[in-house]
Formats: C-alpha cells, sequence, structure tokens
C-alpha cells in the first residue's frame, strides 16, 4: 500500500474528515435527514404488528421507537443551531426547488413517534403516553398544515419550477397531512371525553381531504412527465418510491378512521353515519391499496433500469423506506379486515424487504455521516 493509499483510509476512519470544520455539519445540515426518522419510525411500527405471531419482534420494535426519539431530538437540535447561527444561509431553503420540499419530512417523522406513544408508550408508561401523543400530535397537524399550504405556495410565486425537471419529492409537503390524520385515527379513541374523540376525528378527516387528492393531482403530472422527459437523474432514484407514500398513507388512514368512527360517532349521537364510515374505510382503503401495485410495481422497475447503470449513494436513499414502510402497515391493516391470507402474507414479505433495505441504508448514513460527506445544503451551492 502506498503512502497516499495509507493517508486515504487513515482520513476515513477519521471523524468529519471530509468536511473542512465541525461547525459544517450545523452550516450544511437539512431537512433531508429527517426521512431517516421516517424511515426508523414506519419500521418499528411495521415490526409491531407482529406481536401476536412473533413476540420477539415487539422489545426490537420497541426499541427502534425509542432511538427515533433521540434520532429526533438529534436532528431537531441542529437544525435549530443551523437557524441561530447561520440564519443567512439557513433562510435560503424558501427558495431552492428540491430541498423545500423536504420540509414536510419533518413533521412526518414527529407522527411516527406519536404513534410509538400509543403502540409502545401506552402499555409501559400508562395514561401519560396518551397525553403527550395529543400534545404532539397538535404540534404534528400544525407543523403538517403549515408545510402543504406554505410550500405549494412559495412553488407558486418564488421558485423555479419546470415539468422536465420534476420528481416525485413535490408529494413530500402535502402528504405531512395525511401521515398526520393517520395518525389521529389512532390517537382518537384514547382520548376520554367523546366531544375530544369527534373533533380529533373529525379534523383527521379534513387532514386526509387536505392532502390526498391533490397527492393523486400530483401523481398524474408525474405521469405525464415520465412519459415525456423519461427517468431523472441517478441521483434522484429513490424519488421513484415516493408515490407510494400517499397511496400508502391514504389506504391506512381511510381503514384507521373508519375502524375508530362507528364508537366515536356512536357516543356523539351521530350512529346513523356509523356503517358508512366503516364502510369507506375498507372500500376506499382497498381501492387506494390497488392502486398503489401498480406505483409498487412500476418503482421496482425503475430501480432495476438504475441500478444497472449503477446508484450513487446519498441521504435521499431513505426515500426507498418510508413510502414501503407505510404501504406495507396499509397491507397488514387490509389483511386484519379481509379474510385473505394471502394479503397478510404479502404484506410480512414487504416487512422483511423493509428491514433489510433499513440496515442497508442506516449501515452506509452512518458511514457517510461519520466521514462529514453526507452534510451538504444544495441551497449554499444555488446561492
Amino acid at each position: 500500500m502506498t503512502f497516499e493509499q495509507m493517508r486515504a483510509v487513515t482520513l476515513g476512519l477519521q471523524p468529519l474528515s471530509r468536511l473542512d470544520s465541525p461547525r459544517e455539519v450545523v452550516r450544511q445540515f437539512t431537512p433531508n435527514w429527517f426521512a431517516a426518522t421516517m424511515g426508523t419510525g414506519i419500521l418499528a411500527i411495521a415490526l409491531s404488528q407482529f406481536q401476536a405471531d412473533v413476540p420477539m419482534l415487539h422489545p426490537v420494535a420497541e426499541g427502534l421507537w425509542m432511538c427515533n426519539i433521540a434520532l429526533f431530538t438529534l436532528f431537531a437540535g441542529l437544525y435549530a443551531a443551523r437557524w441561530i447561527f447561520f440564519f443567512d444561509g439557513a433562510k435560503r431553503i424558501f427558495g431552492h426547488s428540491v430541498v423545500s420540499m423536504f420540509f414536510g419530512c419533518i413533521p412526518m417523522g414527529l407522527a411516527t413517534i406519536v404513534n410509538g406513544f400509543l403502540i409502545f408508550g401506552l402499555p409501559r408508561y400508562g395514561e401519560v403516553a396518551v397525553g403527550i401523543a395529543e400534545t404532539l400530535w397538535w404540534i404534528d397537524v400544525a407543523m403538517a398544515a403549515a408545510c402543504g399550504v406554505a410550500i405549494p405556495f412559495m412553488m407558486f410565486t418564488r421558485q423555479s419550477h419546470t415539468i422536465d425537471q420534476m420528481t416525485a419529492v413535490w408529494l413530500l409537503p402535502v402528504v405531512a397531512a395525511e401521515v398526520a390524520a393517520v395518525s389521529g385515527g389512532l390517537l382518537a379513541p384514547h382520548l376520554v371525553a367523546p366531544h375530544s374523540q369527534l373533533v380529533v376525528l373529525t379534523l383527521s378527516y379534513a387532514l386526509w381531504a387536505l392532502s390526498v387528492p391533490i397527492a393523486l393531482s400530483i401523481l398524474v403530472v408525474l405521469l405525464l412527465r415520465m412519459a415525456i422527459h423519461k427517468l431523472p437523474h441517478a441521483n434522484m432514484a429513490a424519488s421513484s418510491w415516493l408515490a407510494l407514500g400517499p397511496i400508502g398513507t391514504g389506504a391506512l388512514g381511510l381503514m384507521t378512521l373508519g375502524g375508530a368512527a362507528p364508537a366515536i360517532l356512536s357516543a356523539n349521537g351521530l350512529e346513523r353515519f356509523s356503517a358508512f364510515a366503516e364502510g369507506l374505510g375498507l372500500f376506499g382503503g382497498l381501492l387506494l391499496w390497488g392502486y398503489g401495485l401498480w406505483w409498487l410495481a412500476m418503482a421496482v422497475l425503475v430501480t432495476l433500469r438504475y441500478l444497472r447503470d449503477g446508484l450513487p449513494f446519498n441521504i435521499g436513499w431513505w426515500g426507498y423506506t418510508f413510502p414501503l414502510g407505510v404501504y406495507a402497515v396499509a397491507t397488514l391493516k387490509l389483511g386484519t379486515l379481509l379474510p385473505i391470507a394471502a394479503i397478510h402474507v404479502f404484506g410480512a414479505v414487504l416487512v422483511a424487504v423493509l428491514a433489510v433495505l433499513w440496515v442497508i441504508v442506516g449501515t452506509r448514513t452512518v458511514r457517510g455521516a461519520w466521514r462529514g460527506d453526507l452534510f451538504v445544503s444544495p441551497c449554499l451551492k444555488a446561492g
């Protein structure tokens, strides 16, 4: 081994060796990193669905959830520090046509933590977990609604976009609202007051409507863009999976809200609508799930095409995890509503693939973060 090769290996073992200064971690930190909390959180939720069949997975899932809380806290601290110490650079994100879309990752990452308090926290900490989940949910709702309105408004007024440069990242700011809707469907039955349950249920349906129709309209334009301008650059390869996000979350949202609605509506004197809400949950969820099968097949084929030419790793690889994860959880949920064993088996296969992807992407992310080469803020370069 030559001296230069030895020097390269040594530098590779040193933390943040690719950065000019450790301060660059903060200066270059972007919301893209919150996609890691989305992927980790959805894996924890997916694994928790097998508590009855494979009890040993539950501690693993709970450990991932706790790890995700620490991860989200770390990222929130780093991003807040960027706004405090590098304000001029941080505010450039609003004018960037790609990085600004990742604001949606923040509330979506938080939503997985909210769900975890109801899945893992309630058995461990009791009713206090419901109080924490409710507080975090309202914060999540505010951030999701703000992203869903503010980012598209900036797209219309101050950012530069062209159809040939469009990718599925356009979905990220609007999908956050339907993710909050799913959390609302989980939260509502745990609230004590029937009126509070109704408020959360009603708002969750509104959040679903604030997101899913807009996301589906974006998918129509995306289909046209792909047909005319073909695949985006390999750096955006993971975006081919993002379409599964609103479809899977939309299906899961209808099924979750449909399951919670009958008891809540009845408790508020609205029992005449219970059967409709439950039926809408099943059949609406089923239709969206079927629609997702096409996008799942297309995502697999597109990824295989990218692999043929080589796939450069970047933080965007977390885009492979959350969309697949939420579609897997929707599949498992559908399997509990329909007595068709193949649906549950298919969901279990998707979760297994998700776990493998999480290990691969997580390992490479840790390696890239250690070296420092993943801390890159494109909006600074554009400025």
